[in-house]
């Protein structure tokens, strides 16, 4: 018995060791938000006080625009993810396009109930745009932004106009790769190690399964989403996101009557392209565009190609 509890008292050491050197090694601290706010800000920037949080959000074009597009990114992303299609959709200016860092991501950060459920979301989203005095929109979402869209319309079908998915999330995973990023959140014990030790390599490994051409992967944008993730409260509520999601209740999606654009990467290796034709056949008034070489972010891979979809749909 004595010896027993000596191994056992040696792998305890062992791991303290182990687990030690990796902090020390790969281990990141939080970065303050006021030291990401010179760097992730511009003057498009705003931050409204929202539900205990301060919400990054820009609103740019035509600020007369009673039908402004409202685009909302995906898991461990940030409003940056639209900086090259916003930039096209604004050519000429006739639209007033709204994005915003979602709660436990970018700038806006963890909220203070620690919930990151499909209700809270839908909540969230009917808030802000309430206090943006925004009655109707054209509602945009990628990923996990792409499923937050969907539920919105279904729970206020009188508020969207149009619908716009990208590459959203809504039906059981099959046997898609995931990104390494999200497999070890997902592995329950280990994905606590996230809370301190996030390599920048690993942020790197992650986006090389979310694109699928692996040269638009450049330096800045592994450090732009590195520094994200490493926003104080961010991994924490990502953890927690991870950890407490549940299934999608995918048979509301049938209800959606709102004209609805479905994009979809045909190489996405996080969310079939299947599950484009899934929407494609539970949306009745859907227009359905496939691109091709192109993973689970088009709005960044491809976003000449994105543009054009969407300015064809909106002028329907």
């Amino acid at each position: 018995m004595k010896k027993l509890s000596r191994v056992f008292a040696f792998i305890a050491i062992g791991l303290f060791i182990l687990i030690t050197a990796g902090l020390t090694v790969f281990g990141q601290r939080d970065i303050p938000i006021d030291q990401l706010k010179v760097k992730y800000t511009n003057s498009s920037s705003s931050f409204m006080p929202l539900m205990g949080m301060q919400v990054h959000y820009r609103s740019e074009g035509n600020l007369k625009d009673s039908l402004p597009i409202v685009l909302i990114h995906g898991t461990s992303s940030s409003l940056h993810t639209w900086d090259s299609l916003v930039s096209l959709l604004l050519i000429p200016p006739h639209k007033r396009i709204i994005r915003l860092d979602l709660p436990a991501f970018g700038l806006t950060g963890p909220n203070p109930e620690n919930k990151y459920t499909s209700v809270y979301y839908t909540h969230f989203l009917d808030s802000f745009l309430n206090k943006l005095s925004i009655k109707k929109c054209i509602l945009g979402g990628n990923s996990l932004g792409g499923a937050i869209a969907w539920q919105y319309t279904v729970a206020y079908p009188h508020k969207i106009s149009k619908l716009i998915l990208i590459d959203p999330a809504g039906y059981p995973r099959k046997n898609e790769k995931g990104s390494l990023g999200f497999k070890i959140a997902n592995i329950p014990i280990i994905n606590n190690l996230l809370l301190f030790i996030t390599p920048k390599f690993l942020v790197k490994k992650s986006l090389e399964t979310v694109f699928y051409n692996n040269s638009l992967i450049t330096e800045p944008t592994i450090t732009r989403y590195h520094e994200m993730l490493l926003r104080e409260g961010n991994r924490r509520a990502a953890l927690s996101l991870f950890q407490n999601k549940r299934p999608l209740d995918a048979s509301a999606i049938k209800s959606i009557t709102a004209p609805t654009l479905i994009l979809w990467g045909e190489q996405d290796q996080l969310i079939s392209v299947e599950d484009a034709y899934l929407f494609q056949k539970d949306i009745k008034n859907n227009f359905l565009v496939i691109l091709q070489k192109v993973g689970h972010i088009p709005m960044e891979e491809s976003p000449h190609a994105v543009a054009k979809a969407i300015l064809e749909f909106i002028k329907e």
